[in-house]
């Protein structure tokens, strides 16, 4: 029996995660048919997905009108359907999170956008989500924003597993892998038990978007990939650390890092480019429902990448001199991601209290 391109990818080590979830997805039974035949063993969520999930389908209008008779509204009234629907995605993984010894099958939840600058609240509202779903499997997400690293290694601290979104350069990777050691390294100083699980989510292909005008032909579609690259060379620095060797002596697991923003968004490239150009074990790619489907139609798994992350440096350095400036354009990127999700968040808002007139 042939192997499938998927399930190459999940035995050469690298988890591959559905970035979907809509109530039809796993009513239909389609969740759990990606789980059995195309390896999926995790899922991640974020406003833009919710918004399009609750605004586009009738799904959510009976579960919206039991909220609105039990009093609840506008963002508590989201998080209680968002929890609904992954809490019972969780348990589609649980098998899989006890078979993996919960290194994977993981679902993830983001705190409010709104609170992507604001560290008390975010940490406020990590615990509060976490606690409510309780379900083991189940990230919470915390931008790697300035203000958002201090909230992240809080949560850690306080035992709750996270999801770094929004990271965008090596940079950010390192400051976010520092707050998770951080958190780490107190709950070893308070006694306790240092395993408690994240991932960071590198965002791929918007940066090929970001320059897609800006560099010649022949580096179009190549920087998304070289910064991940980079990134992973900087990973596996970090697992090969004194600093995370001393904590995982203690128990630690490391942070995986997480290949986000998986969509080819030029339609000229192919369709599984950050699929088969970032296949490496001991990561997360978390990719759109239709990649997935075209990776499973036709992908190919390649090589793994190379540990000193092969020609990263010379492609960004190329970049550099066709005029971009890799720093400038990350931090960009982080506030353009930051934006987008409140605007979605907004948009979420605005259908749930449109649907909710309508059904009252």
């Amino acid at each position: 029996m042939a192997v499938s391109a998927p399930m190459a990818l999940n035995r050469l080590g690298q988890s591959l995660w559905l970035d979907n979830i809509t109530r039809d997805l796993i009513e239909s039974g389609t969740l759990q048919r990606y789980i059995d035949t195309m390896s999926i063993t995790g899922l991640t969520s974020n406003p833009t997905i919710f918004d399009h999930a609750i605004s586009n389908s009738a799904s959510y209008d009976a579960e919206i009108h039991r909220q609105l008779d039990a009093g609840q509204s506008g963002e508590a009234l989201f998080f209680n359907l968002a929890i609904q629907d992954l809490t019972r995605a969780a348990d589609l993984f649980a098998p899989i999170y006890a078979r993996t010894a919960t290194v994977d099958g993981f679902v993830s939840l983001e705190v409010s956008p709104l609170l992507a600058y604001v560290t008390a609240a975010s940490i406020k509202q990590a615990k509060a989500l976490h606690a409510q779903a309780a379900r083991p499997n189940l990230f919470i997400k915390i931008p790697g924003t300035t203000e958002g690293l201090p909230a992240i290694e809080e949560a850690i601290f306080a035992g709750v597993p996270v999801n770094v979104t929004l990271l965008f350069s090596t940079e950010q990777y390192r400051a976010a892998a520092d707050a998770y050691l951080k958190g780490l390294e107190r709950r070893v100083g308070a006694g306790l038990s240092p395993d408690i699980r994240s991932v960071a989510s590198l965002f791929v292909s918007r940066w090929d978007r970001a320059v897609i005008d800006k560099v010649p032909p022949t580096l179009r579609n190549t920087l998304g990939i070289a910064v991940s690259r980079q990134a992973y060379r900087a990973y596996r620095d970090v697992l090969e650390s004194d600093r995370f060797q001393r904590l995982a002596n203690l128990g630690a697991r490391p942070q995986r890092l997480l290949f986000a923003s998986t969509g080819t968004k030029d339609k000229s490239a192919s369709d599984t480019l950050y699929i088969a150009g970032l296949a490496a074990p001991n990561t997360v790619n978390t990719m759109p429902e239709d990649t997935l489907l075209a990776f499973a139609d036709h992908g190919a798994v390649p090589d793994t990448l190379p540990r000193d992350g092969g020609d990263a440096e010379a492609s960004l350095a190329a970049h550099a001199s066709a005029g971009i400036d890799l720093v400038a354009l990350a931090a960009q990127l982080q506030t353009d991601g930051a934006k987008g999700f409140v605007d979605s968040w907004h948009e979420l808002l605005n259908a749930i209290d449109a649907k909710s007139k309508v059904l009252a």
